[in-house]
């Protein structure tokens, strides 16, 4: 199956927000521990309208969303504008087909038309999956914030990794 990135859309929230919740119960991927509503994800939605942070959903060739990918403000302050947070969500049927390489190649590429100098990706320690593929495209580890998350009882370790794009 062909995958095609494009801009998100207002009639995409409901689906970005599926794929989301589809990840929670995992609690490899979001300290989110309840499924979100498609109402409390509208300012953030709001936020990527910025065209230096874009959400982008990736469709099949019928037109269903198979995954998205944002960029996030860092930090909001002005001396972090050049840096993003990168989150990639992937429907759970259309993993392990190259998507995430795919839009992660995209942002790589397209960050510096963007003004941006460095991205960044906050996953969780056991989130081997997400940490071989950041990996793989040249992301290292920039910190580590041991035990912050805590998730039915158990704590898990933030990692933080980054690349230059510049």
């Amino acid at each position: 199956m062909r995958f095609f990135r494009r801009a998100a859309q207002p009639a995409d929230l409901p689906a970005i927000v599926s794929i989301y919740n589809h990840t929670i119960p995992s609690r490899k991927v979001t300290a989110d521990l309840e499924p979100v509503s498609v109402a409390s994800r509208e300012a953030w939605f709001a936020e990527h309208a910025a065209a230096n942070r874009p959400l982008w959903v990736a469709e099949d060739d019928e037109g269903h969303i198979a995954a998205w990918l944002s960029f996030s403000d860092f930090n909001r302050r002005p001396a972090y504008a050049g840096t993003a947070e990168l989150s990639i969500y992937v429907r759970e049927d259309c993993r392990r087909q190259g998507l995430g390489r795919q839009l992660l190649a995209d942002a790589i590429e397209v960050a510096p038309k963007l003004g941006l100098h460095s991205l960044i990706g906050l996953i969780f320690g056991h989130n081997q999956p997400s940490l071989s593929l950041f990996n793989a495209f040249g992301f290292t580890s920039w910190g580590m914030l041991p035990r912050v998350a805590v998730m039915d009882g158990r704590e898990y370790d933030l990692v933080i990794v980054g690349r230059r794009v510049d």
